[in-house]
């Protein structure tokens, strides 16, 4: 019997091994927390990520590794892969830790991207802000994730505070200025390529965030197909160059009908969790499918999705499971303020059915706020 190393036991390696069991694979969870919560499925090995002596049990307990976040250390994914093979591949995953080394490789694919500029000091800050201009962004080269490791410049009084709230990492993990975009829509395309370099993808997805954080997803985005076309040709674009093996998004901004890259994730995503209803082989199943060297599975979908995340705690999940169509997924974690608990898929056949029990369930859990935009949208395809 297989069994699957996962670095990190967050609720993505949680859904991994879930996916994984009809497939007749066993799990082994590396953590450093002993209460993550993917060790409620699978085997759990706690220790950092660092550690050589914990690095070489792991190896010697597992067939083939893979991650399910983006800051394991990409020289442990060296290492590791010196002795059992490891999907994605260590470049791949040291590549999407650097928000410039990123978006320079999506300028070299001709993967629009807004403006950008490396800073190292204050200087080179004043200099970037002057070139980029206002609005913008000031962000860290390394572990930002949902929304950390941020700060917004509105105008260039703000340039002091942005050095102030930023400045001190800028020698440990770097800085970077992006361009602000005044974005119509957030989308992501979530896709696939095998061992043998077979690569499929998932329908577009429109996603909205609150305060940094996915809120909901809809799937498919209400998008012509030549937009679809396009970000899917920017997906197969980096797999091909990275040599990719699993699932990976790409998260993308739609200003003007142009899509700009945003980032990298190489991992399965928030934003594809519709998939375990709303598609013929899940993310998680696929990404599994891929690391293994086995078929990929069909991801069209069945009919349309929307995914509700559960942000701080977990509401009443009666009314989705009341719901036809209405999916429930708790994570097992403690309740804490931005912390991502679980979430909710709703399912249906058509549009106009999703956004009424969209609104229904949204009524009942009183998260009226969080539904919404998506009926918004689902309505204007009506």
């Amino acid at each position: 019997m297989t069994t699957v190393g996962i670095l990190g036991g967050g609720q993505l390696a949680r859904m991994l091994a879930l996916s994984g069991a009809p497939l007749g694979l066993r799990f082994l969870v590396m953590d450093t927390a002993d209460d993550a919560c993917a060790g409620q499925f699978a085997p759990l090995l706690v220790g950092d990520y660092r550690d050589e002596r914990a690095l070489a049990e792991f190896a010697g307990r597992v067939d083939v590794a893979t991650f399910d976040f983006e800051n394991v250390p990409a020289a442990s994914a060296r290492w590791l892969s010196e002795r059992v093979p490891v999907f994605p591949n260590p470049d791949a995953l040291a590549l999407s830790q650097d928000r410039l080394a990123e978006k320079t490789l999506f300028r070299e694919l001709d993967i629009p991207v807004p403006d950008f500029a490396d800073v190292a000091t204050r200087e080179a800050l004043d200099a970037a802000v002057q070139r980029i201009g206002t609005p913008c962004i000031l962000k860290t080269r390394r572990l930002g994730y949902d929304g950390k490791g941020q700060f917004r410049i509105r105008t260039p009084a703000d340039v002091e505070a942005a050095w102030q709230a930023l400045g001190a990492q800028a020698e440990a993990v770097g800085l970077i200025l992006e361009g602000f975009v005044a974005f119509e829509r957030e989308l992501s395309v979530v896709a696939v390529r095998g061992r043998d370099g077979e690569f499929r993808a998932w329908p577009l997805t429109e996603n909205w965030h609150v305060d940094g954080v996915l809120s909901a997803s809809l799937a498919p985005a209400q998008v012509d197909a030549a937009l679809q076309a396009t970000a899917i040709a920017h997906a197969r674009a980096l797999a091909e160059r990275l040599d990719y093996v699993g699932v990976f998004a790409l998260e993308l901004f739609c200003r003007n009908g142009e899509l700009l890259a945003n980032e990298l994730a190489p991992r399965v995503h928030n934003s594809g969790h519709w998939s375990i209803e709303g598609s013929e082989t899940s993310q998680f199943e696929n990404h599994l499918r891929a690391v293994l060297g086995l078929p990929l599975g069909d991801p069209a979908m069945r009919g349309h999705a929307c995914m509700l995340n559960w942000i701080g705690e977990m509401p009443d999940a009666a009314p989705v499971l009341s719901t036809s169509g209405g999916h429930w997924h708790d994570y097992g974690k403690q309740p804490r303020a931005g912390r991502k608990v679980g979430h909710a898929t709703l399912r249906t056949d058509d549009p106009a059915t999703l956004a009424q029990r969209l609104i229904d369930v949204g009524a009942a859990l009183n998260r009226q706020a969080q539904v919404a935009p998506v009926v918004a949208r689902l309505r204007e395809a009506e």
